[in-house]
């Protein structure tokens, strides 16, 4: 009996020093196995080391004379070296309407949805089948797909067109801020949540479980064309509206006539469309594209020039043989002065010590932020933001948020590196566009 317990000890010990081994000899060495972390260089994107600046008007910036200086300190980020191009969005419409489209034609046509893996198994929730061909010629698919078109006593000379109103993107995304609140934090003595959410439309709700902060919200993706009709009272601006967003001449200028909610619908888009793919390939998913928040756009846009005017240094819009820098409005209406009459071919100018290009002209830009005057005076020095989720019924100033840059309708003053600008959240303008971010992280750079 003692030898078999002794055999046993010996096991148990064995047993013991071998999952010992594998621990690290009772160490502490962390997790193994968890392989090394390297970020590419995103597609279109420049890198912008972190580091600090001083946030805040120069001795000239006349529009923002009273807001103070702030020293403030900025991660790492990724950005676009150009605004968002037309054809880069129309990319996120053809997507949209496709993925509508065979939403529609799975009710009667199965093979556009997938339902089970490879081995059989149920895949919940169902998922498009995107590698199934879509022929929209198909006299088969026709009644399937008919409202997706405009109906036929709203047709321009009778011709059938895909309905652009139909065009929506439903996105959700986890609400980190109101998770982060204290009054909304999980109480482990009760086991339940006590706090309330605002959700996507304004409305306040009881947090039934962590799900709560997932919010859902939908908006109309197609950019709104007739802007450059209504921005401009007494023109003829006709040829712009009707072709600037489809006309394969205007494919590489920047992308205008969206709303910022639409631009935060296309990054939510983009960021779908990594990370789906990377999913595929069982990588790591955790890419997120947005728009900048003004600090960011700032600091990006100064090009490690810390009293930098603007992006390409210095205190003038020309060169020295007198060319401008930019495209702007630079002499009473000459609008032609600079090269361009209206928008320009994205990097039609050099781009700044980033390698970002058009951060000071072409068309402004949203950002994430919300604009207040005096929010200089209560950010954080440390990834500074203000943003704010306005509710439908809020007044129109909880709806303004920052645009920066200037654009080619603007006087220079609007192109200087700190001056600060707002626009209606549910505006169209013939003169705003964006660019995307995506921060970096598990690198040091």
């Amino acid at each position: 009996m003692k030898k078999l317990f002794s055999i046993g000890l010996v096991i148990l010990m064995a047993a013991t020093l071998n999952s010992c081994s594998k621990s690290g000899n009772g160490e502490l060495t962390g997790v193994k196995g968890r392989g090394k972390w390297f970020e590419p260089t995103p597609y279109g994107m420049t890198f912008v080391k972190r580091g600090s600046f001083n946030l805040g008007p120069n001795d000239q910036d006349v529009t923002s004379s009273n807001t103070s200086s702030k020293t403030v300190s900025v991660d790492a980020f990724w950005i676009d070296d150009t605004e968002i191009t037309n054809n880069e969005y129309r990319q996120f419409i053809q997507w949209v309407r496709d993925s509508i489209a065979r939403t529609l034609l799975s009710d009667q046509f199965p093979e556009f949805m997938i339902t089970e893996d490879r081995k059989g198994n149920p895949v919940d929730p169902p998922r498009i089948n995107w590698d199934e061909k879509l022929e929209w010629n198909n006299p088969d698919y026709s009644e399937a797909l008919e409202e997706m078109f405009v109906p036929e006593n709203e047709r321009f000379f009778k011709k059938r067109e895909i309905d652009a109103r139909k065009l929506f993107y439903e996105f959700h995304w986890i609400d980190l801020k109101q998770a982060a609140r204290r009054m909304n934090m999980y109480n482990y003595e009760t086991q339940n949540y006590n706090g309330t959410v605002i959700n996507a439309k304004g409305e306040e709700e009881a947090i039934q479980n962590r799900a709560s902060f997932i919010l859902r919200d939908q908006t109309p993706i197609y950019p709104d064309t007739l802007c450059w009709i209504r921005d401009f009272t007494f023109s003829y601006n006709e040829p712009w509206a009707t072709r600037y967003f489809w006309h394969p001449g205007f494919d590489d200028y920047p992308v205008v006539g969206v709303t910022w909610k639409q631009a935060k619908a296309f990054c939510h888009w983009r960021t779908k469309l990594l990370n789906d793919l990377l999913a595929s390939r069982k990588e790591a998913t955790l890419h997120d594209y947005r728009l900048p928040s003004e600090v960011e756009w700032e600091y990006a846009a100064r090009g490690d020039k810390q009293l930098s005017m603007f992006p390409w240094g210095g205190y003038y819009t020309r060169e020295k043989d007198g060319s401008f820098m930019a495209n702007f409005k630079p002499l009473r209406g000459n609008y032609v002065e600079d090269g361009g009459m209206a928008t320009m071919k994205v990097g039609s100018y050099g781009p700044n010590d980033f390698g970002i290009y058009d951060m000071s002209g072409n068309v402004a830009e949203w950002t994430s932020s919300a604009y207040d005057e005096a929010s200089y005076q209560y950010i954080n020095d440390f990834n500074p933001n203000f943003e704010y989720n306005a509710k439908p019924d809020d007044a129109p100033a909880m709806k303004r948020k920052v645009t920066r840059g200037g654009s080619w309708k603007d006087i220079s003053a609007y192109l200087q590196v700190s001056t600060r600008s707002f626009e209606y959240q549910d505006t169209t303008k013939s003169y705003i566009g964006f660019r995307c971010v995506r921060s970096s992280f598990g690198n040091e750079f």
